[in-house]
């Protein structure tokens, strides 16, 4: 009993593992194997765990499927950036009243980010 309630308080969080092997790929300077992706990121996961986490993040578009010999290799779609600006931007696109939804995110921005997007949008406040 001790060891299901140790392996429960390990247990990753959702999206948490789609995370770390998105920053593998990020910190790699080439496309990873499932496998060396798994050796990258520790933590006892199977193969089977890796393959289908890069297969989701493949059918989001996040990661790119390169063919080697039998082998794939996955590269990052872009940067942490891009990839967060992209949802940044479906989700305004899946809302129902997404000028609602920016003035919302907008109103929750610290100092720092405010003077960025408004030197950003040519409203001064200096350079980002």
């Amino acid at each position: 009993m001790a060891g299901a309630g140790s392996r429960a308080r390990w247990r990753r969080g959702a999206g948490e593992l789609e995370n770390e092997v998105l920053a593998a790929l990020w910190a790699a300077d080439r496309p990873l194997t499932p496998a060396e992706i798994r050796r990258s990121i520790g933590g006892g996961l199977a193969y089977n765990t890796v393959h289908t986490v890069l297969t989701r993040l493949y059918d989001k578009k996040l990661v790119l499927r390169d063919a080697e010999g039998r082998r794939g290799a996955y590269r990052p779609a872009g940067n942490a950036a891009e990839l967060t600006a992209r949802a940044m931007r479906e989700a305004l696109d899946r809302g129902p009243d997404p000028l609602a939804a920016l003035r919302h995110f907008v109103a929750g921005l610290s100092a720092e980010e405010e003077r960025v997007l408004r030197a950003l949008l040519g409203g001064g406040g200096g350079a980002p």
